[in-house]
């Protein structure tokens, strides 16, 4: 049983996060992450971030890191359609509307100003990340959100890697002009029908403790926090 999931990108970083599994001791958690940690070490990897219950706190500075912030995760069923907003279309970057760089730049709009304090990638880092995680097909999957013909916004929802129905959101947002009219809950409630779509049966979404635009968002479209976690760095 893989008690923490993890995505690597080269000698870059290691993204690790706990996977909570009712029945598993504290000691049988450390005892895992300390292996891992060590893989880590021998591989010489620029840095580990890492999504942690703060209960491990204490041996986490012991053992080096930092703490960058505290994650708030919501989660509720998908089992019902929401209905679609009229003035509101929605078209996939597969389509070829807008190309990649035009994506990448209404990307780094919709993520500016952003409470969320862990700000890891650039923007080129993260679009060389969708490949990796969501496949050659990664553009049929990034869907923008538009008004007449102007983009406002986006949404990549996602199965969670080793699940077969765990809905994601690989990321979510609307551009800062945008903001405060009721779009980004609109934009949320249209990738939950997407991600039934792609066959999830349930929704978990997570941010940044301090963005509580996102999670008053969570909150209107019926999601439950179910948990919280630290974000923890290390660095080579």
């Amino acid at each position: 049983m893989e008690l923490f999931n993890r995505i690597e990108k080269d000698n870059e970083y290691w993204l690790v996060d706990q996977v909570k599994v009712e029945g598993i001791t504290g000691q049988e958690y450390l005892g895992a992450f300390s292996r891992l940690l060590e893989r880590w070490k021998g591989n010489r990897v620029g840095y580990l971030s890492l999504l942690m219950d703060a209960s491990y706190e204490k041996w986490l500075f012991e053992e080096g890191f930092r703490k960058v912030s505290t994650i708030v995760e919501y989660t509720r069923a998908l089992n019902e359609k929401f209905p679609v907003e009229p003035g509101i279309s929605m078209e996939a970057l597969a389509a070829g509307r807008i190309g990649d760089s035009d994506f990448a730049k209404l990307y780094e709009r919709c993520r500016s100003g952003s409470a969320n304090k862990n700000k890891l990638f650039t923007i080129e880092q993260v679009m060389e990340s969708l490949e990796n995680e969501l496949g050659q097909e990664w553009r049929a999957r990034c869907f923008i959100f538009w008004k007449s013909d102007e983009p406002i916004g986006l949404s990549i929802p996602m199965i969670e890697q080793g699940t077969v129905d765990e809905g994601r959101l690989f990321y979510f947002g609307v551009v800062p002009e945008w903001r405060g009219k009721g779009y980004g809950a609109m934009f949320h409630r249209i990738s939950l029908n997407l991600l039934q779509e792609f066959g999830a049966k349930t929704y978990v979404g997570s941010t940044d403790e301090a963005n509580q635009h996102m999670i008053r968002i969570f909150e209107q479209n019926d999601c439950r926090m179910r948990d919280r976690k630290g974000i923890y760095r290390i660095d080579r």
